[in-house]
């Protein structure tokens, strides 16, 4: 990897994201919240519609659920892991005489901390480990078109903030378990005040709910060949999606860059980021790992979008299962998802073997929709731009379910507890039902019941304590009696052995007039031998 390549493919990348995030700008907020933020105690401070707030795209809510708790409010930043302290922060607690310090925050306790210094993920974090069930973090810049924010705090249209932020995952929030909301800060500022003078608890609830348009839950995956983070989910899901039949109905989506908007394309038509584009620089993607000179490109990301969504468009999208789909993504994750086969034609065709793919088929439609050389349109890829603008989509990959976006994890246990909980009451699966609360889902799914212990709890397909200790008696009692037939063994062998030593020097019978005495070869002047 040269220090060129590596400078041009970031350069190149950043030149993309930065145009991308201009066009997303225009078409509101990324996160799409599908939560609710409700004052419960005082109720001076309960507003029918709740409070607005922004959603974290990490940490794993409880969806169709709620976590209601009082609130404290920290006034360290909690970017720090060393310096958080349970016993500060308001209200105040009563004071224990051995240490001179307050009572630390009771469990369980929702955590309120101001925004800045370090990321939204570091605050949940450290929020996590104090023990928090969830993390209310306060903005500390007004909309710079709200009045009231910017009269009540004392604020200027020079600090201030045209959108609330994003709470996008820094890279490291996949140890956040934890739900956690940014609140405005005109609203953030009555709350605080209301924990800091009437000394009295603030009771807040966080619920989460996803749209029940009907009795089938529809969602979407975005992502493209080269994410990492949902390669696991896509190699397990099949099952799952199987066995909901006609009950879902998926659509995969693949994020493409608009080389026209981000500036790859020159009015002329040339082609300005390298291989990142195909089509004279009309659709992007950003290299995998940085180095066009090396490595799986852009441009073959792009390929192999096309070919997917073209997969879908003709074994999946009648049903809205795509089991051929599912074939496909999984034996590619198994045959070619590395730098030497990523774009390899023979690796391809065997994949389209293995799943029983018409490539015929497959390679018409992508020429059909536009192809990727030349200066030409491509429809396909075109309709995926279109959807990614008017759903916001920013962070990848991103699953939405009954159209709201789903928060943590993506994993086959977290993607099966939003969609279970997107079904109108009385319309859900019966594996559904059966399922929710086992740990291993997909073992739940292919056996058709969730494996428990003694207590009830799911055991995530583990074996029992009762199996474990029944195997643990038997294996003793096996070894015991090994041994013991062992031990019986050699003592006979023993007995034996001394036996014919007996028998051989010392025997007991003789003639009828002989009489032997032991001793006798001590009296023969010590001339017999004793071996012979």
């Amino acid at each position: 990897m040269t220090r060129v390549s590596v400078s041009l493919a970031a350069a190149a990348a950043a030149w993309m994201l930065g145009m991308a995030g201009v066009s997303v700008k225009a078409f509101g907020t990324p996160d799409n919240v599908s939560s609710r933020l409700q004052v419960q105690v005082p109720k001076n401070l309960f507003r029918e519609k709740g409070y607005d707030h922004r959603e974290a795209l990490f940490g794993t809510p409880p969806y169709g659920g709620s976590i209601a708790q009082n609130v404290y409010y920290t006034d360290t930043d909690l970017c720090d892991p060393s310096s958080v302290n349970p016993s500060s922060g308001y209200p105040s607690r009563s004071v224990d005489p051995a240490t001179n310090k307050q009572d630390p925050w009771p469990s369980p306790f929702i955590l309120m901390v101001d925004r800045g210094s370090c990321s939204f993920v570091q605050k949940a974090r450290n929020a996590q480990h104090a023990g928090a069930a969830g993390v209310i973090i306060a903005d500390n810049l007004c909309l710079c078109n709200d009045s009231a924010c910017l009269n009540m705090t004392g604020g200027s249209f020079l600090n201030c903030q045209d959108t609330e932020p994003i709470m996008a995952d820094d890279g490291s929030g996949g140890d956040v378990t934890i739900p956690a909301f940014l609140i405005f800060k005109v609203d953030a500022s009555v709350i605080v005040e209301e924990v800091k003078t009437n000394e009295r608890p603030v009771q807040i609830e966080m619920s989460w709910s996803l749209p029940h348009p009907d009795s089938k839950v529809e969602y979407e995956l975005w992502t493209v060949p080269s994410e990492d983070v949902s390669k696991d989910f896509q190699k397990q899901w099949k099952d799952v999606a199987t066995k909901m039949g006609d009950k879902l109905y998926f659509t995969p989506r693949q994020y493409i860059y608009d080389g026209i908007k981000s500036r790859c394309q020159t009015s002329d038509g040339r082609n300005m980021c390298f291989n990142l584009c195909t089509n004279n620089g009309r659709y992007c993607a950003t290299d995998p790992d940085n180095d066009l000179e090396h490595g799986i490109t852009g441009a073959e990301v792009v390929k192999e979008s096309l070919r997917r969504i073209c997969i879908w468009k003709h074994f999946g999208e009648k049903d809205g299962l795509g089991s051929v789909y599912w074939d496909y993504i999984f034996e590619f994750l198994k045959r070619c998802d590395s730098d030497d086969f990523f774009s390899n034609d023979e690796c391809i065709n065997d994949v389209y073997k293995n799943a029983k793919v018409d490539r015929q088929r497959v390679e018409q439609c992508m020429e059909d929709s536009g192809g990727l050389i030349n200066n030409s349109p491509n429809t396909l890829l075109d309709r995926e731009i279109d959807a990614a603008m008017r759903k916001g989509v920013v962070v990848l990959p991103t699953m939405f379910i009954n159209s709201a976006p789903m928060r943590g994890a993506l994993t086959v246990h977290t993607v099966f507890n939003a969609v279970c909980a997107g079904f109108q009451s009385g319309s859900k699966p019966d594996v559904c039902l059966t399922c929710t609360e086992c740990s291993d889902v997909n073992q739940c799914v292919q056996k058709g019941f969730c494996q428990t212990d003694s207590t009830g709890r799911s055991t995530g397909g583990g074996v029992t304590k009762k199996t474990f200790g029944t195997t643990l008696l038997m294996m003793c009692a096996l070894f015991g009696t090994a041994g013991y037939i062992h031990w019986r063994k050699t003592r006979e062998d023993m007995r034996d052995q001394v036996r014919g030593i007996l028998a051989e020097y010392m025997p007991l019978e003789g003639g009828e007039d002989e009489v032997h005495n032991p001793m006798d070869f001590a009296r023969s002047g010590q001339s017999a031998s004793l071996i012979s």
